[in-house]
């Protein structure tokens, strides 16, 4: 299990194929990871739950391709 220590700002997270979904602004408590809206295609903080998390090494490595992140993040203003 990962743990919300290792996610580091700025880091960039990559989904299971491999493709970049976004950057982390910060840890939203220690359950989710919020994105930052400058990296973001619409311009939005994206969060992902900390769950959907697989590994992480110099990168965040998710557990699921980039369109499944797409479809079910949370957005914010």
């Amino acid at each position: 299990m990962v743990e919300a220590t290792q996610i580091r700002e700025h880091m960039e997270v990559r989904a299971a194929d491999g493709r970049h979904v976004g950057t982390v602004d910060h840890m939203e408590g220690d359950s989710r990871i919020k994105l930052t809206r400058n990296d973001s295609e619409d311009g939005r903080h994206h969060l992902i739950p900390l769950d959907w998390v697989d590994h992480v090494d110099a990168h965040v490595h998710l557990n699921k391709d980039a369109d499944e992140v797409r479809k079910e993040w949370s957005s914010m203003n």
